[in-house]
């Protein structure tokens, strides 16, 4: 087989991998999301429901107030 065209396989075979790979990355990002925003909501309801959440006469700079400029 001539190089140019074994150097072009090989790439062609490199590329169609890690668009695979790619593709499965992105589908089980796409299949624990419902799970994760489960997940989350329940901690920030458990949150919720016990009061963990910063009182407003609390000290110091929350994390709204992170992205403000002083």
């Amino acid at each position: 087989m001539p190089l140019i065209i074994e150097a072009v396989f090989i790439a062609m075979t490199m590329l169609v991998a890690f668009l695979l790979a790619f593709l499965m990355m992105f589908l089980l990002a796409l299949f624990l999301s419902p799970i994760e925003r489960g997940l989350s909501k329940a901690i920030w309801d458990y949150a919720a429901s016990r009061n963990l959440r910063p009182s407003s006469g609390q000290k110091g700079a929350g994390y709204r107030d992170f992205s403000k400029k002083s």
